[in-house]
């Protein structure tokens, strides 16, 4: 249960990271609250998962999800560059996750 709640810390990082953009600098009202709730949300949820999880290993797993997902939306929802050097590094993100899965 502790991965299942990681990773869903993960998905809420990226939501509240994608309605960031959304907020105009916190100017506009409902992104703003969205942000705001999908940051509590998913902070709760990390902190579920670090009770068995190393901090280490859950605090990098739930960054690097949080970084490529919000990575790959940039490039679909924003047309941010898909250029071949940063699907790479990317790729090296969500690797280095799945090595500390499978060494945790």
């Amino acid at each position: 249960m502790a991965w299942i709640n990681l990773i869903i810390a993960g998905i809420l990082e990226i939501a509240w990271a994608i309605s960031l953009k959304y907020t105009d600098g916190f100017s506009k009202l409902w992104p703003s609250l969205s942000t705001v709730a999908g940051m509590i949300a998913s902070f709760y949820f990390l902190a579920q998962a670090l009770k068995v999880i190393p901090v280490g290993t859950g605090y990098a797993v739930w960054t690097g999800i949080g970084a490529a997902g919000t990575a790959i939306l940039g490039i679909i929802l924003f047309a941010e560059s898909a250029a071949p050097a940063r699907l790479a590094c990317v790729g090296l993100i969500v690797a280095g996750i799945i090595g500390l899965k499978l060494t945790s």
